[in-house]
């Protein structure tokens, strides 16, 4: 099963550039032999019905399903004549580069796996057919401005795509609760938050409520909250003058010590030297 929260960090950490963006209506004889994938592509099925064998493994080709090949794979295509195959198709390569502990990372695609493969159920077909119909449209256009559209465009279905993953996995009503306590955290970070409290506010046991929140979010409860106060911090040691205590207890710890412990197991360095690096220091008139 899918962990969207892992799922959506992967993600985020890609560069995506689209090669090629198309909307198909098959012929009645539409038949693709077998061929060996050279790009990452995405298929979602429009209409029509057909099977497509990847690998040796035959899966249904209809309204709902979308597909994720890559590189390497094995890939046979047909329809029914009597209701033939409409898609749209995404061509695409892609990068890994991401800012993570004072530094950049960057992996080439070899190194890094695309997070989605194969075949996939999706219920808000709709809203996915709308931004493909949207990325068409613009990958028919050029220009710079057209080309930034075309990056969001593509975010925004990535992120219809988990959510739509996401309402599979939770009932309405969990997926609501679980939100309702990242708002929660999100406002009151400073206050002494605890799992079993936020469980209870979620109204589920909190061995349940922790488990759904890490599949959904990416972070267990505390770990969500433990990133909020530490992303405050950064911003009070960037952009104010206040000791080191003063800014723990504002976040939430009331050991400046512990706070110390846990900003650098997050961060890579010290809160000290994070101030040290990001704050801007005032211009001294005899190096103007």
């Amino acid at each position: 099963m899918l962990n969207i929260g892992d799922l959506a960090a992967r993600l985020n950490r890609l560069v995506i550039n689209i090669l090629l963006i198309g909307h198909q209506k098959a012929a009645r004889d539409w038949k693709r032999p077998l061929v060996v994938m050279k790009y990452h592509s995405i298929w979602l099925i429009v209409k029509g019905k057909g099977t497509f064998t990847i690998n040796g493994t035959p899966y249904p080709a209809e309204p709902g399903k979308i597909f994720f090949h890559h590189p390497g794979m094995r890939i046979e295509r047909c329809h029914e004549p009597d209701n033939p195959l409409e898609y749209y198709f995404l061509r695409f390569n892609y990068t890994e580069a991401y800012w993570e502990k004072e530094k950049w990372i960057a992996r080439p695609a070899e190194e890094c796996p695309f997070p989605l493969e194969g075949a996939y159920s999706v219920h808000n077909t709709p809203q996915l057919i709308q931004l493909l119909e949207q990325l068409d449209r613009l990958w028919q256009r050029r220009g710079h401005m057209t080309a930034m559209r075309r990056a969001i465009h593509l975010h925004e279905f990535l992120l219809a795509l988990l959510q739509d993953f996401r309402a599979q996995q939770l009932a309405g009503d969990t997926t609501v609760a679980i939100d309702h306590t990242q708002d929660y955290m999100i406002s009151h970070y400073q206050e002494q938050l605890t799992l079993e409290g936020l469980a209870q506010m979620a109204g589920l046991s909190a061995s349940h409520y922790s488990r759904l929140f890490k599949k959904s979010v990416g972070y267990s409860p505390i770990e969500y909250l433990t990133h909020l106060r530490i992303d405050r911090a950064k911003e009070l040691l960037a952009l104010s003058d206040y000791r080191l205590k003063a800014i723990a207890q504002s976040v939430g710890y009331t050991d400046e010590f512990y706070f110390s412990r846990i900003f650098k197991k997050i961060e890579g360095i010290s809160p000290r030297d994070y101030a040290k690096r990001n704050r801007l220091a005032p211009l001294n008139r005899k190096d103007e």
